[in-house]
């Protein structure tokens, strides 16, 4: 197949095409390389995927809406991975624009592209965020998703209401997926295992938020390429037993699905930074602070659609993704 995916010079971007060339796929990856974080990280990740024959790079912003509808026009991918967005919950506070120009914008574009160039299948970023307030765990992708606490998470669900109208209207299949907190090798500079691993390694404090009253369902990044690879494989369809008198949000009369990928093991904050302490062989200074607003304190997955659907679900053990991650980190960096 010839797959067209946005933000491949991101942490999962490149994860996932590198998955796609090694069985002999063609990858076009846009990317603007912006400066949210660490360019020469983007440009680092490239370099990997470069290695590959079926790998083109298209330097382009997908809010660019004449450069996005020659791109498809002239590649005519057979599917599409949209993972191209602004990313990070405490950013939305301070740039709001940068996420309507992305995640909204930009994914009209995306769209767009899709329903005029016969795109079989759109798979695309959502997030475990949309499920805002929900104390109810593990979320479900049967929960109503109605209270977002983040302009971030608004995107994100708004995302999911943008692809349903057009699998509904155009017939595009699509699926989105809400990824629970990625980690490990090449990951997101933002992210708190790198924040937490620079921090300690130059032997300062690491900011732990609400107290460390937090729980997470971190998933580590081969279970997300993975499970986002199968995704790709198998086309949204419509659902045949659909309800429009009770509707369930993971489904759709039209080729609409969204499902939840992550490690159905929430974990508390604490045991994720003694996991570090662990691999990195030094205790950690702990500075301990409220809660952020648009935070939440605790996510936790139902993976049993994505199983169905896909038959996996990812299993990597916290400790042994950490330890994994801090290899990386201190061969990338040469420490």
């Amino acid at each position: 197949m010839k797959v067209l995916i946005t933000g491949a010079a991101g942490f999962i971007g490149m994860h996932v095409a590198q998955i796609l060339l090694a069985r002999g796929d063609t990858v076009v990856g846009i990317d603007n390389l912006n400066d949210y974080y660490d360019v020469n990280l983007k440009k680092a990740r490239l370099a990997r995927l470069a290695q590959y024959p079926g790998f083109k790079h298209v330097l382009l912003d997908i809010a660019d809406r004449p450069g996005m509808a020659a791109l498809f026009e002239k590649e005519k991918p057979n599917r599409v991975l949209n993972l191209a967005a602004q990313a990070g919950v405490r950013y939305s506070l301070e740039n709001p624009h940068a996420y309507v120009d992305s995640n909204v914008v930009g994914f009209v574009n995306v769209l767009e592209g899709c329903r005029h160039n016969g795109v079989e299948h759109l798979v695309y970023a959502s997030s475990s965020s949309v499920y805002g307030g929900n104390t109810k765990m593990p979320f479900s992708e049967h929960d109503n998703i109605d209270h977002p606490v983040s302009l971030y998470a608004a995107t994100k669900k708004a995302n999911e209401l943008m692809a349903h109208t057009y699998s509904h209207l155009f017939n595009l299949p699509t699926t989105g997926l809400r990824y629970f907190t990625v980690y490990g090798p090449w990951g997101r500079p933002d992210m708190a295992l790198f924040l937490f691993t620079r921090a300690m390694l130059e032997d300062r404090p690491i900011d732990i938020f609400n107290h460390g009253k937090m729980r997470r369902d971190f998933t580590y990044i081969d279970d997300i390429a993975e499970g986002t690879v199968r995704v790709i494989d198998r086309p949204a369809a419509a659902n045949p037993s659909f309800i429009v008198d009770t509707p369930d949000p993971a489904t759709s009369w039209a080729p609409y699905r969204v499902f939840n990928i992550g490690n159905q093991n929430s974990v508390e904050l604490m045991d994720y930074i003694a996991a570090l302490e662990k691999a990195l062989g030094k205790p950690a200074q702990k500075n301990f602070l409220p809660m952020q607003a648009g935070d939440v304190p605790a996510t936790s997955a139902d993976t049993a659609e994505l199983a169905a659907h896909t038959g996996f679900a990812p299993a990597m053990p916290v400790e042994e993704g950490v330890r994994r991650f801090v290899a990386w980190y201190r061969d990338y960096f040469k420490l």
